[in-house]
């Protein structure tokens, strides 16, 4: 199934996707996150009816607890970033306030003009815990989605930590649609791809991950719980545009898309910060 967040004439809600219609599911919990927390399963199987077409898509999840991103988690990025194999993920974080809709600009902010792209699987958690396994890591997936990690580089190069370029806001595109795994199939045939103004950028398939979803799961959940509607980006292919000659940034008016094979299509434009 697919589900997804969105305002209809001002009021948040979510519901499932019906082809080009949406049905609303409001009434079983207020947003998607709360709806994660109780079950999906538990969900009505009808509710009032929407197109699709007069709703405004908000972030998948619009209100997480967490968001983790996983760092050099693919062999062709961390090539090209020098960076040296690790033994265990790379992780950093980002704030809910970063994220996007389907439908919202990528706002490059006044202060940089690096703003860079990076095309990510997101994981949605289902079932929260602690010390999970990899052996029952995917029991606690709800679903996936495209991710945009959109990065200020210069920002996120002051230091070693990440945090500052990561953390812009409206810089996270989220979406469209959360889609549960049973729609998805083989996971590591999965393709994800970065594409600006009609151009591939980034392109690779997930079992070009160094650490997989189960491993990343078990590694976040030893050190802080898990919850439901966590999200986790897995990571971005080699292909970003700071490694470039010359460099490739994104600049107001340029689209930039990541197409993630049976799981959807982001679009987002650029705009500058007002």
């Amino acid at each position: 199934m697919r589900y997804v967040s969105y305002t209809h004439q001002g009021t948040p809600a979510w519901g499932r996707v019906e082809g080009e219609s949406i049905i609303d599911l409001a009434g079983y919990a207020p947003d998607l996150k709360t709806a994660l927390e109780r079950g999906l399963d538990a969900a009505p199987a009808t509710g009032p009816k929407l197109p699709r077409a007069e709703v405004t898509l908000l972030p998948v999840v619009p209100n997480p607890a967490k968001i983790f991103c996983v760092g050099h988690n693919y062999e062709s990025h961390r090539v090209e970033t020098g960076r040296a194999a690790t033994d265990y993920p790379s992780i950093f974080t980002r704030f809910a306030d970063t994220l996007t809709g389907a439908q919202d600009p990528i706002v490059r902010p006044r202060v940089s003009s690096d703003l860079d792209y990076e095309a990510e699987l997101a994981v949605v958690i289902g079932t929260g815990g602690r010390n999970i396994s990899q052996a029952d890591a995917m029991r606690h997936v709800a679903g996936f989605a495209c991710f945009n990690d959109a990065s200020v580089r210069d920002w996120q190069w002051h230091s070693r930590q990440f945090t500052p370029g990561k953390n812009f806001p409206d810089t996270a595109p989220f979406g469209p649609e959360l889609v549960t795994p049973d729609e998805v199939g083989d996971l590591d045939a999965v393709r994800v791809q970065a594409i600006l103004n009609g151009t591939v950028m980034q392109s690779a398939t997930l079992d070009h991950m160094l650490f997989p979803i189960p491993v990343i799961i078990e590694y976040i959940s030893r050190f802080t719980p898990l919850s439901a509607g966590d999200v986790i980006a897995t990571g971005t292919p080699g292909g970003v545009g700071a490694k470039r000659t010359p460099p490739v940034w994104m600049k107001a008016g340029d689209e930039i898309v990541v197409e993630i094979s049976g799981i959807g299509r982001l679009v987002s434009r650029i705009a500058d910060e007002v």
